[in-house]
């Protein structure tokens, strides 16, 4: 804000810029606080999670995205069954 105030004080796209930036990150700052920390807020809550998971209902793991491919390929590693497991 300094610099734009102090170098570019009629530069108007900036100013603009630097408020739109701004103003996503208290939103983004807000969303936080109220997902307590969270980056993305629970679907569902932890215990019918871990009921489902137990019941079968739900598998757990890890998901994997292709980097390069991300809207096509990706996939989840299941616990206790890796790579190593399979040798």
């Amino acid at each position: 804000q300094n610099y734009l105030d102090n170098f570019w004080p009629d530069l108007k796209a900036a100013h603009e810029l630097f408020d739109s930036i701004l103003q996503a990150r208290r939103e983004r700052e807000s969303e936080s606080q109220e997902n307590n920390g969270k980056e993305y807020p629970e679907h569902l809550p932890m215990e019918i999670l871990e009921a489902g998971i137990k019941s079968g209902r739900y598998i757990q793991g890890t998901l994997t995205v292709n980097k390069h491919r991300a809207q096509l390929e990706a996939f989840v590693r299941l616990q206790g069954f890796g790579s190593k497991e399979a040798g």
